[in-house]
């Protein structure tokens, strides 16, 4: 099963929180197993940002590694990595996108940031997804 609404909530204010603590405008995303947006948070970013953080997001759960994972993948893709960037709508291979697991390990959703550098929208992530745990 796929993380639900109230599981979603709680890694958005997990990441949320991390936002805050480091002061940074970022849009955050949850996204289910289908990469459907289950919860969603704008704290000030900018415009563009908001379609970055539901790409990384749907980037790692579609292929359940976080998207800076994913990112090294396709870097050594050569001449395919066009081509796969441009798949399901375009995927965003940068950090920030991490893959929310349930406690038996399996991949429940994801949850994306953006609007900090690749760091910080990991970090923000990353404190999002540990939440569910």
């Amino acid at each position: 099963m796929g993380i639900d609404y109230i599981l979603a909530e709680k890694a958005l204010r997990a990441a949320i929180e991390k936002a805050r603590s480091l002061n940074i405008p970022v849009s955050i995303a949850v996204v289910d197993p289908g990469g459907h947006l289950i919860a969603f948070a704008r704290l000030d970013s900018g415009y563009g940002v908001i379609d970055f953080a539901v790409k990384k997001a749907r980037t790692a759960v579609m292929f359940g590694i976080d998207s800076d994972v994913m990112g090294g993948i396709i870097s050594g893709a050569d001449f395919h990595g066009y081509g796969m960037l441009n798949s399901n709508n375009g995927l965003l291979t940068i950090a920030g996108g991490v893959v929310i697991r349930d406690s038996g390990g399996k991949v429940i959703g994801a949850i994306g940031s953006s609007g900090g550098t690749p760091g910080q929208d990991k970090e923000i992530a990353e404190q999002g997804a540990s939440a569910v745990i």
